[in-house]
C-alpha cells in the first residue's frame, strides 16, 4: 500500500447508517446479551479496518523501555512521553543503571511528565527490584509484573501485550469511557471491566482491541466533544448523538492522522499513515 493510498484510507468515514444501534432490537425490545456481544465484536472488526495501524503510542526499543515508559504515562499524554524518554534511556539504559540513578538527576530527567517525585520513586523501585528478583530482566507474567513497584494491570498489560504477546486487555480512562459509551459494560472500577470486557472479546484479540478502542477514544470519539459525524461506526453505537452529528463540523474535531495533524510518536510503526511527532525543540 502507498504512503498516499494509506492516508486517503485514514481520512475516509463510512456514511452514517441508522444510527443508535445496539439500544434496541428491532422489535423495541431491549438488547439480549447475545444481541450485545455481536455488535462488540462488529465493532471490533469495524474499527480494524478504520486502525488497520493501530499500535502503541509510547516509543520504545525493549520490554524495560516500555515498562519505563508506561509508568511515566499516567497523567500526560504519550507524546510527552516520547518527547523525554530518548534522554533518560541515554543516562540509563539498563535496571542496573537506573537503580542506581541519583534520584534528584532522575527526578529532573522526568520532570517534563509530571508528578515526577512519585514516577522517580517508582522507577527506582521497580528497577531495583528487576535488578535484584529478577536478574534485570523485565519478567513476561502478570503475577510477577504486579508485584513490581508502581506497576497495576494497566501498565502490566500495556507490557505483557506489546512486549511478549500475551493478550491483554488495556483499561485507561479512554478505554473506560467508550466501552460504556457503546453500552458494552456499565461498571467504572478498571478491573470489573477487564472482567466483563473479557468475556465480549475473544482473548486473541485483547490487546489489539484495546489499540482500537483507544485509538479511537483518542482521535474521534472524544470525552466532551465526540466527532458523532465523522465516526465510522455509529450504526452500532447506542450514544450516537452525544457529540457533534453534522460532518463537516465533526471533521474539524479530529485529532492526530485523522485530522491531517502529527501522532504522538517520534519513532511510528513504517505503516502509520500520518506524520511522525516533533522531537523536543523542533
Amino acid at each position: 500500500m502507498g504512503e498516499r493510498e494509506s492516508a486517503e484510507r485514514v481520512t475516509e468515514t463510512k456514511p452514517p447508517r441508522a444510527a443508535g444501534g445496539g439500544k434496541r432490537s428491532a422489535g423495541g425490545k431491549p438488547e439480549t446479551r447475545l444481541a450485545m456481544v455481536r455488535r462488540a465484536r462488529r465493532i471490533n472488526r469495524e474499527l480494524a479496518e478504520v486502525y488497520y495501524y493501530a499500535h502503541p503510542e509510547l516509543d520504545f526499543e525493549n520490554p524495560f523501555q516500555l515498562l519505563v515508559a508506561t509508568v511515566l504515562s499516567a497523567q500526560t499524554t504519550d507524546l510527552r512521553v516520547n518527547q523525554t524518554t530518548p534522554a533518560l534511556f541515554a543516562a540509563y539504559p539498563t535496571p542496573e543503571e537506573m537503580a542506581a540513578a541519583d534520584p534528584e538527576r532522575l527526578e529532573e530527567l522526568i520532570r517534563p511528565t509530571g508528578f515526577f517525585r512519585n514516577k522517580a520513586k517508582s522507577l527506582l523501585g521497580l528497577s531495583t527490584a528487576l535488578r535484584d528478583r529478577f536478574g534485570g530482566e523485565v519478567p513476561d507474567n502478570l503475577e510477577d509484573m504486579v508485584s513490581l513497584p508502581g506497576v497495576g494491570r494497566k501498565t502490566a498489560h500495556v507490557v505483557l501485550g506489546n512486549a511478549f504477546g500475551r493478550p491483554g486487555l488495556t483499561v485507561d480512562t479512554h478505554f473506560g469511557r467508550l466501552v460504556r459509551r457503546w453500552r458494552l459494560t456499565e461498571q467504572t472500577d478498571p478491573e470489573k471491566v477487564e472482567a466483563e470486557i473479557a468475556g465480549i472479546i475473544p482473548k486473541s484479540e485483547w490487546t489489539m482491541f484495546s489499540h482500537r478502542v483507544v485509538f479511537h477514544g483518542r482521535r474521534i470519539c472524544h470525552s466532551r466533544k465526540p466527532a458523532c459525524g465523522a465516526c465510522p461506526i455509529t450504526h452500532l453505537c447506542p450514544s450516537y448523538g452525544e457529540g457533534e452529528t453534522d460532518p463537516e463540523k465533526a471533521k474539524k474535531l479530529l485529532k492526530y492522522e485523522m485530522g491531517g495533524m502529527p501522532g504522538q510518536r517520534l519513532k511510528p510503526p513504517a505503516d502509520y499513515p500520518g506524520q511522525p511527532a516533533p522531537s523536543p525543540g523542533a
